[in-house]
């Protein structure tokens, strides 16, 4: 009886195909409200900080008079707090994960715009 129950299983293993994913070869899809890392549209930003204020890990950093805004990807929960009270809604969260890294990284980014008053001198 468990010879005959054995090749059902087998036959039906053959025909079915893997049921397990082909990982490296096919990448798994995101689903759409995945909360993955954060990202920041810099030419829109006023650097108000209030997403320095919001953020519960201290992840993000904002500087007005350097016009920088930085976050600690290892630090930050994807909780999407800051996305949520930007005024601008300059930031977004993105569907993808952040890369893994064997060190902790901080991304800066800079605001590359000439301020008004330098560009009439």
């Amino acid at each position: 009886m468990s010879l005959l129950s054995m090749t059902k299983t087998l036959f039906k293993s053959i025909f079915h195909g893997p049921y397990t994913d082909l990982y490296p070869v096919k990448p798994r899809e995101n689903f759409e409200r995945t909360r993955g890392s954060i990202g920041i549209d810099i030419e829109s930003c006023i650097f108000c900080g209030i997403c320095q204020k919001r953020c519960p890990t201290g992840a993000i950093e904002t500087s007005r008079t350097d016009k920088s805004w930085s976050i600690e990807r290892m630090n930050c929960i994807q909780c999407g707090y800051c996305v949520d009270v930007c005024p601008k809604k300059c930031l977004q969260m993105k569907n993808d994960y952040t890369t893994p890294e064997l060190e902790k990284v901080k991304d800066e980014y800079v605001d590359a715009r000439v301020p008004d008053n330098e560009a009439n001198n």
